[in-house]
């Protein structure tokens, strides 16, 4: 069982990544709102100048609430990989469940992710979508993403202390899924042959829930929320097996 100082040393870990990550920056925690900004303001544009007759409405919202979600995983998977080996006195020195590392890598990145979900709201309502009770949904749909990085998060920083070369399949794998998830393109534009493949991949199907919610006003499929919470825990406890199973001699690769 996890003390009470272990979640207290984890608020810590939390706390330290997110004033070191923009020390020194002009801008400070602004960049969290920049970049989701200047992709939304980009793919708008392509999207609506460069090729018009786009049938999609308020496009840069719809471009949004495929951005903040797929920009959460892809930052708090890469920088959770790495999160063992950028803090080795830690797992050296300090005795402590290992798996608090990691996973306070992504609830660090889940800080800027919430400020990035308060940006997408006021341009929903900015462009005119207005509050529902389906928004209810919205912390279940992203408690879930948070579970599934975290699981994620917990195998591939444990294979990178042993295979260094993890955090490039990480990378590459963030770049892949940059085109499968529907960021720019909708749900409909995908042929129905790969329907079941896009709600069982767990950043997809919480991007669709999120404009169920925000954009369509309705409450996600009850079969894409099922098959969400299902690839969410088993990545989790699988993630976990890996860490437990590996953890052992983590000093000696260290």
């Amino acid at each position: 069982m996890w003390r009470r100082d272990y979640f207290f040393l984890m608020a810590q870990l939390v706390a330290r990544d997110f004033k070191i990550r923009y020390r020194n920056m002009s801008l400070g925690i602004f960049w969290s709102l920049l970049n989701p900004l200047v992709m939304m303001a980009v793919l708008t544009f392509v999207f609506t100048r460069l090729f018009p007759g786009n049938p999609i409405r308020h496009f840069h919202v719809f471009v949004l609430t495929g951005l903040v979600p797929y920009g959460f995983f892809a930052l708090a998977w890469a920088t959770a990989t790495r999160a063992l080996l950028d803090n080795p006195s830690l797992i050296k020195r300090v005795c402590l469940p290992r798996e608090i590392v990691p996973i306070a890598t992504v609830l660090a990145n889940g800080v800027h992710f919430l400020i990035q979900i308060g940006l997408l709201v006021l341009l929903a309502l900015a462009a005119g979508y207005g509050v529902n009770r389906y928004w209810l949904w919205l912390p279940v749909v992203l408690g879930l993403e948070l579970v599934f990085v975290s699981g994620l998060s917990l195998a591939s920083s444990a294979l990178d202390v042993y295979f260094r070369d993890t955090r490039y399949v990480v990378d590459s794998t963030n770049l892949l899924l940059f085109w499968m998830v529907p960021i720019f393109y909708s749900f409909e534009a995908i042929p129905a042959a790969y329907h079941t493949f896009y709600q069982l991949n767990p950043i997809a199907a919480v991007v669709l829930a999120c404009r169920n919610v925000l954009l369509e006003a309705k409450a996600p499929p009850a079969s894409l929320l099922t098959k969400l919470t299902f690839v969410s825990l088993a990545a989790l406890v699988l993630g976990w097996g890996i860490f437990a199973r590996l953890k052992r001699r983590f000093a000696d690769y260290l």
